[in-house]
């Protein structure tokens, strides 16, 4: 399985642009396996930045669960409905499989076979003298089984009924035999006795075996020829050449159709009441009718865990639907540390404050001394250019500056003129509905057990805001409710003054002492206020912490 690495919902430009430069530099390095994912569509800045560096967008995954077809065997062995005994005994054992999958003309899975069911096949009829003789296969098959070949065939491919008889006795008694049966279902099987085969192919049976590698001589060949009665010649002597006769049986009677089969897409957690209830031994699993592999109940006792790596996050209420269940093997950030994320293994934690995770990227291309490609060094510029609001945010630090100002070098453009236009491109409030706009970069926090979330946009002063703030106040109502949350917020940042306005969807206990001027109800006007990590958050963590969680 590869490594995923991942930003974190409703990811921002930080987000997907720290997981594109980290997943590179680390198949550069140590996992050449690694793959930049997002759990959710990037925003239009961020499209413009991804286009303007040529870079590939990275793979879409609202849900890191391992599904059936991340660990199921793909390695699959299985049988066709026309296979016959010998030679699906001999593909499971030699696989030391005790059940496979069969499939049909269109490689569609009709049904199970398991070696128990072989077993029975080739039993049945026990000591019933007619169905003990009975095998139904095709000339073809029989050759092929019995490792010979025909001196003379009519219709090889025809699956017939046979009912064999061995010349074992005297010609009188044998001929007596075969008039018990009608001979065009006769497959008889003799050594080197003519006084049997003359009898035999006077009466016209199916087909004759001849065994101990003797042939028919030219005569009786004649008259073979004349009553249309197939010729085998078998290397091997009468009883070992029955046997594998018998073993020509064709296996579509024993195939078991009433099967469970599980869909590639299924989450392993929900295959797992399925797989654990049935008497079946082995699940095929498709994708739609195509056969991806299969899976055992041991496949499922413990399955192994997808590897993934937070960047721009720390926390599981921010992460990417299953990663509690994932397996975290690094995390990159420049947030505050959460708390909500735990581990029953060590990790790698790397976390410094500085403006932009992408600078922590480039920090670490430029210690391995690794240059990144023109299109990822602008890449994370523009996460960096994006988070501290082009060094103008008081997250900005002098490690910002300075990763910017090589970047700049490795980069094919002018940075002051991309960075006019990458804040010109993709205002939310022109181009998303509210739903939308309170999703765009949305971030998730628990304090003290209260959990409410806060969504940060940029624009080019505030005039759509106005135009439109009733419609996001019922979107950020909304979206406290689906997510049973304390209450949203909405964040909209002033790229041009430097200033916000905060829009809340409710106000707790203890709200009044934001201290920060009201302009409307639910709606505050925050002058010098660009950050949601160091300067709105700690603010509300600040008000929540003076009102004890159970007033609210």
């Amino acid at each position: 399985m590869s490594l995923f690495v991942f930003g974190h919902r409703n990811p921002d430009t930080d987000a997907i642009c720290s997981a594109l430069a980290y997943a590179d530099f680390l198949r550069r390095t140590t996992r050449p396996d690694a793959i930049a994912a997002c759990c959710g569509t990037p925003n239009q800045r961020t499209e413009f930045a991804l286009k303007k560096a040529k870079v590939q967008h990275p793979r879409i995954i609202m849900d890191i669960r391992p599904e059936l077809e991340d660990v199921c065997n793909r390695d699959t062995i299985v049988a066709r409905k026309d296979d016959v005994f010998y030679d699906v005994y001999q593909r499971m054992n030699a696989h030391e499989v005790r059940s496979i999958p069969v499939l049909d003309d269109e490689d569609k899975v009709v049904g199970i076979v398991t070696l128990l069911d072989l077993l029975e096949l080739m039993l049945q009829g026990g000591v019933d003298p007619v169905r003990s003789r009975q095998v139904t296969s095709t000339l073809e098959k029989v050759v092929s089984v019995v490792g010979g070949s025909f001196q003379h065939v009519v219709e090889p491919e025809r699956i017939d009924d046979f009912v064999v008889t061995v010349g074992a006795m005297s010609a009188g008694g044998f001929t007596e035999r075969m008039r018990q049966f009608p001979a065009e279902r006769l497959l008889v099987v003799s050594g080197d006795r003519p006084s049997i085969q003359l009898p035999a192919l006077e009466m016209g049976v199916r087909a004759m075996v001849v065994t101990g590698g003797y042939e028919l001589s030219s005569g009786l060949m004649q008259l073979a020829k004349a009553q249309g009665v197939s010729i085998i010649t078998s290397p091997f002597d009468t009883a070992t050449t029955t046997m594998r006769i018998k073993a020509a049986q064709r296996i579509d009677s024993i195939i078991e159709t009433n099967f469970i089969k599980l869909s590639s897409k299924m989450p392993v957690e929900s295959a797992r009441s399925h797989v654990f209830r049935s008497p079946q031994t082995i699940f095929p699993v498709v994708d739609g009718d195509e056969l991806i592999g299969v899976i055992s109940k041991s496949d499922l006792v413990n399955p192994p865990k997808t590897e993934i790596v937070l960047v721009d996050h720390n926390e599981i209420s921010q992460a990417v639907q299953g990663a509690e269940d994932a397996n975290i093997v690094e995390v990159l950030d420049h947030h505050r540390l959460g708390g909500s994320l735990k581990s029953n293994h060590p990790m790698r934690f790397y976390m410094e404050p500085v403006g932009s995770t992408c600078t922590l990227v480039a920090k670490m291309f430029q210690r391995a001394g690794i240059n990144p490609s023109p299109g990822i060094a602008l890449c994370m510029a523009s996460g960096m250019i994006s988070d501290t609001l082009y060094l103008r945010s008081p997250t900005t630090t002098d490690t910002d500056r300075d990763m910017l100002q090589w970047l700049e070098q490795l980069c094919e453009v002018e940075m002051d003129e991309y960075a006019n236009e990458f804040f010109q491109v993709g205002s939310a409030l022109r181009s998303c509905t509210p739903e939308e706009v309170v999703r765009e970069d949305c971030k998730e926090f628990e304090e003290s057990g209260r959990r409410f979330s806060i969504s940060q946009i940029e624009e080019i002063g505030f005039d759509l805001f106005w135009q439109r703030k009733d419609e996001l106040t019922k979107a950020l109502e909304d979206l406290a409710s689906e997510s049973n949350l304390e209450f949203s917020a909405l964040l909209i940042t002033d790229i041009a003054s430097n200033g916000s306005l905060l829009l809340m969807s409710s106000e707790p206990d203890g709200w009044e002492e934001i201290n920060y001027p009201q302009l409307e109800d639910m709606l505050y006007e925050l002058e010098q206020v660009v950050s949601r990590k160091k300067q709105l958050l700690p603010l509300i963590i600040s008000l929540l912490d003076s009102t004890p969680a159970h007033n609210n």
